[in-house]
């Protein structure tokens, strides 16, 4: 792997499992010293946190709750802090209440939109403080933004607010950000877990898909290396696709 971002620093947030990890990891394979921020599980932090300074570069494991503004500034204060710079912001932590619309109260609401599509506000104005030499942003994104999944109301309007949000971030920081936007298939991490209809989601999610099998968090991971590469200069305001074509036949 090219040493790219040698010397440079990238924050992923809920960077220390499943598509988080293989993105921190595919960019510390480029040279980056990166910075994961994580909610509650320090201990796989940590075991990420060293299989990322196997790659001869600097990791610093935050926990932070992206949905609370308090936490968002500690984080980029701490990046300051310690790099003083950063050059590459992955938007990866999500949460949010999956239950049908009848069932969703207006803490549900805020929950989801401030922990997804707020974190992604929050966080960039921030970050772009620190890119002074230019950077890269990419948010993610799924495909309950475009059409309906059950119980994926609250969900899936963060994640349509995600790609609206990327379009003005990327026409606003232009030229000296480069924003897009990734959209993974379905996926089997532990986020999936949450999902009362997972076994139907992956079953269908493998029958369905023209490559023939799932998205692994590593397809998800080499999108992100190219939307932060130089080979994406001119890509932009973009949401990529990553789902063998499932999308094509919804």
């Amino acid at each position: 792997m090219t040493k790219d971002l040698e010397g440079r620093v990238a924050l992923v947030t809920g960077g220390s499992r499943g598509i988080g990890r293989a993105v921190s990891l595919m960019l510390a394979g480029r040279g980056a010293n990166v910075v994961i921020a994580y909610l509650r599980n320090r201990r796989a932090a940590e075991e990420t946190a060293a299989e990322i300074e196997g790659e001869g570069v600097k990791c610093v494991p935050l926990r932070a709750n992206v949905g609370d503004v308090g936490h968002i500034e500690t984080m980029f204060d701490r990046i300051a802090e310690t790099f003083g710079r950063l050059d590459v912001f992955v938007s990866n932590a999500a949460t949010g209440v999956i239950r049908p619309i009848a069932d969703l109260d207006e803490r549900a609401w805020e929950w989801t939109m401030n922990a997804n599509a707020r974190a992604l506000l929050l966080c960039a104005r921030r970050a772009r403080t620190l890119m002074t030499d230019g950077g890269w942003m990419v948010g993610m994104s799924s495909g309950g933004a475009n059409r309906v999944l059950p119980g994926y109301a609250v969900v899936g309007a963060s994640k349509a607010s995600i790609e609206a949000l990327v379009r003005y971030l990327a026409v606003e920081f232009a030229p000296q950000v480069n924003v897009n936007c990734v959209s993974p298939g379905v996926v089997d991490t532990d986020a999936l877990k949450h999902f009362p209809m997972r076994d139907e989601m992956l079953a269908e999610g493998r029958a369905k898909t023209p490559a023939g099998r799932l998205t692994t968090p590593a397809d998800v991971a080499d999108a992100v290396r190219f939307l932060t590469s130089d080979a994406a200069r001119m890509v932009t305001g973009h949401t990529l696709v990553v789902d063998g074509g499932a999308s094509l036949l919804a």
